[in-house]
């Protein structure tokens, strides 16, 4: 048992004065500390469904934190790191509590409340389509514009010979932008800082990390995104769409708000954490949709990559959000092609086209690709390995506080602009083509041919990537029909570059998403491989491009299905199927023999504990009772008071098995689970006994309702430090019958760890009760939960049984 969710001794002693059962063979010698004046009591685990602070150990077996940092243990909740500030988190209760107010309210429901809820589910991914929308284009054409007013003002100066003074304004804008960025996130959300992808895929896995969906996170995420795009970073507004998307969803469903007064009976319906999961779902997918305006990339995207459970009717809402989301983009980019809005420009729901590209390949041109996709999987796993050892360095800067989060933002700002502005001084300038289509050299606008400072008639290629947008560079690259215009000694500068800042931008305290920096990194090495094979291929630069960049993806996200279709849809180059499949399985097989996805190494390092789809191969060399502990916290069905007030004042669990004891059962007898926050509600309501009699529990199902007991919105929830109780109430009894859970999920004390664990995942439970295999034993052995999946636990119970042995077994499963 773990998670923190001790319960009470069950091997015949009192259940007041729990003692320590025997320890089994092979077993952890846990520390004995008295926290209740006498009886021993086993602080090794502790409640909010995780664990005293989650300790990893290194390849050597000694013990390290979350990103290798030295801190205070947490004697209450798992600790890990949000933003870069060390947080309590919980697991979330995506299993349903059939207590008897559950049973009553879903036989009492009547088919307009059942209409209701189906009419709410629907309206709800409406808005949520509708918004990420509009937060998508909105942050297109703010970056658009602000970024495009920095650039034409700074080309001006240059037109003019004005360099130095130009680039101060180019670099001083950028400076600007960057201390808002890094300011606003530093001191209102930090945990807005970073992709979001990792703390979005830990909280649909059942990982509840503080404010990472709040709304000032959304806040900072949508204005610190904007500012840290334009201030010329290296980073993508992209990946944080999809962290925006899974705000937008969570904000729309907390189920009104009793603080703010924003409530209403249609909106409990979804208080509670399976609706709320299934809405930020189609939140991340509509997330995707907006930022690279790819419907069904964002419905693959949260079903390969976000979600941890998935069922037909939730691929139908996250299929029908992405869609809201398309035809909104549709609407306000037509309203665009007016003018109307600025230097957003003309574009439309393709950003990179490639259609124009008559795709024909041969079996060389599989050999360009495969040579594609080895180069991907080995950058790729290079990349990763080099941004793990970089962030666990930017923590220690970021520990320090807010100050000196934006000063790392500062420098990281002043070396993106001296590379920007100083790199492309070293090229050499290019004379425009005679039958050049587009105006060269580009004045006053985006374009391939940036003047910068070469003479009338000429252009500088690495300007026309270094001075752009990343958008603007991306369609660059992607150009087709261009095999001529990009020197190699450019391409290489500008690649050694992108990918070394792309790794440094990443960690400051800014909204930043990786897929920008890596489609630009990827596009850069896939056109000089282009270039490079260009006399035994037959495929244009453009199209070495994008596989470059799907190469690069493979090899750092691990994604397949959605990136391919992602890609796709961005260039809408069909024919380029096959390729784009055959270079994403390439990238990743390599890659996988190196290390993790990115955002699965960034779960590690936050130190989220996420649940696999897998089981460790290790985990069936053990049954579940070898790592259960105790002892147990439990309670009666008819309980005293003063002994449940008691229990939660000492301990920071969220489940407690109810057993049933003579004289209310002839043998002990187990009922099922109460949550802490269902023990909260019926002991502030002061409806107590006194005695200790089995009622019907009419009275309370008098008294409450299904949604009383339903997890709180944006408000708090209560709390015991919140309660007060006299001594005649303490020595009260109350029944605890109508509120518990009376069909927890069980399993037997031999049952396989590893089949545990399947279950454990794709139930999506805290709690899993574990019960005796023998008769004439107490009717409960103990309770898993998450932490007890964990590795780092596993080994501490059982050193010799080293999870690092079968690291490589479990990575080809």
């Amino acid at each position: 048992m773990t998670g923190g969710e001790e319960t009470r001794a069950m091997d015949g002693s009192s259940p007041r004065s729990p003692r320590p059962p025997p320890e089994r063979e092979g077993s952890h010698n846990y520390d004995i500390e008295s926290m209740d004046g006498g009886a021993p009591w086993r602080r090794h685990h502790n409640g909010n469904g995780s664990s005293e602070a989650l300790l990893r150990y290194d390849d050597g077996g000694s013990m390290r934190e979350p990103l290798l940092r030295k801190r205070t243990m947490n004697t209450t909740s798992q600790i890990a790191i949000v933003g870069a500030n060390i947080c309590p988190i919980e697991s979330l209760d995506y299993e349903v509590v059939e207590n008897d107010l559950f049973k009553q309210d879903w036989r009492s429901r009547k088919k307009q409340q059942i209409f209701q809820y189906i009419l709410l589910k629907w309206s709800l991914v409406l808005l949520i389509g509708l918004l990420t929308g509009v937060v998508g284009f909105f942050n297109n054409l703010a970056v658009e514009n602000i970024a495009g007013f920095k650039l034409l003002l700074t080309s001006d100066l240059m037109l003019n010979g004005r360099y130095i003074r130009a680039f101060f304004v180019y670099g001083g804008c950028n400076l600007v932008l960057a201390a808002a960025a890094a300011a606003i996130c530093a001191y209102i959300a930090p945990a807005a800082a970073g992709s979001g992808i990792p703390e979005v895929k830990a909280y649909l896995n059942g990982v509840d990390a503080y404010s990472i969906l709040a709304p000032s996170t959304l806040f900072v995420k949508i204005f610190g995104s904007i500012l840290g795009v334009s201030a010329g970073f290296v980073l993508g507004k992209e990946g944080p769409m999809v962290h925006t998307g899974a705000c937008i969803a969570n904000l729309l469903g907390q189920g009104g708000s009793r603080k703010y007064r924003l409530t209403c009976n249609w909106l409990r319906y979804f208080k509670n954490d399976r609706d709320r999961r299934d809405l930020i779902t189609c939140g991340s997918a509509a997330g995707v949709a907006a930022a690279f305006r790819a419907p069904v990339g964002g419905v693959l995207f949260a079903l390969e990559e976000a979600a941890s459970w998935w069922r037909s009717a939730l691929l139908w809402r996250t299929f029908f959000t992405t869609a809201v989301v398309a035809v909104v983009l549709r609407a306000l980019i037509e309203f665009c092609r007016s003018g109307k809005c600025g230097l957003f420009g003309q574009g439309g729901l393709i950003m990179f086209d490639l259609s124009s590209t008559v795709v024909t390949y041969s079996t060389p041109d599989l050999i360009a690709i495969i040579v594609l996709g080895i180069i991907g999987g080995i950058f790729g796993g290079l990349f990763n390995f080099l941004l793990d050892k970089i962030l666990r360095v930017y923590s220690i800067i970021n520990e320090k506080g807010a100050p000196f989060k934006i000063l790392l933002t500062i420098t990281i700002s002043i070396i993106t602009s001296m590379c920007s502005y100083g790199l492309p001084w070293f090229a050499a300038c290019t004379p425009c083509p005679v039958d050049a289509v587009e105006q060269c050299p580009t004045a006053g606008r985006s374009g391939n041919n940036k003047n910068f400072q070469c003479p009338a008639g000429h252009y500088n290629d690495l300007a026309s990537l270094f001075f752009n947008t990343n958008d603007d560079a991306i369609r660059n690259l992607f150009s087709n029909g261009t095999s001529t215009e990009f020197q190699m000694s450019s391409l290489f500068i500008f690649f050694t570059a992108i990918y070394c800042l792309g790794l440094v931008t990443y960690g400051i305290a800014v909204p930043s998403g990786l897929f920008i920096p890596v489609i630009l990194a990827g596009a850069t090495y896939g056109r000089i491989v282009g270039t490079l094979l260009g006399s035994i291929t037959d495929l244009d630069p453009g199209l070495f491009a994008l596989l470059g960049a799907a190469s690069f993806l493979g090899g750092t996200m691990r994604m397949t299905v959605s990136v391919c279709v992602i890609l796709l849809e961005l260039t809408n180059e069909l024919p380029m199927l096959p390729l784009v499949m055959l270079v994403l399985l390439i990238s990743k097989t390599i890659a996988d023999n190196f290390n993790k996805g990115v955002y699965d190494q960034i779960v590690v390092m936050k130190g989220l504990p996420y649940m696999e789809a897998h089981a460790e191969p290790y985990m069936r060399h053990l049954v579940a009772g070898d790592v259960v502990s105790g002892p147990l916290i439990t309670f009666s069905g008819v309980e005293k008071v003063g002994n449940i007030v008691h229990a939660l004042r000492i301990t920071g669990h969220n489940g407690f098995p109810v057993v049933d004891e003579p004289p209310i059962t002839e043998v002990p007898e187990l009922v099922g689970l109460v949550t802490r926050s269902h023990l909260l509600v019926l002991l502030n309501s002061k409806n107590f006994m006194k005695g200790q009699v089995k009622t019907s529990g009419s009275f309370v199902l008098r008294r409450f309702g299904a949604f009383d007991f339903a997890k709180p919105g944006s408000g708090k929830g209560l709390k015991i430090q919140d309660l007060d109780f006299t001594d005649e109430e303490m020595n009260m009894y109350v029944d605890l019958h109508p509120i518990t859970n009376t069909s927890p999920y069980t399993v037997v004390e031999t049952m396989s760890l590893a089949k545990a664990a399947i279950l454990f995942r794709e139930l999506g439970l805290r709690h899993l009760l574990v019960v005796p295999k023998t008769p004439d034993r107490p009717p409960i052995v103990g309770i898993l939960t998450r932490h007890d999946f964990m590795p780092e636990y596993i080994h501490s119970l059982f050193p010799n049984l080293n999870p690092h042995k079968y690291h490589s077994a479990s990575m080809a499963g």
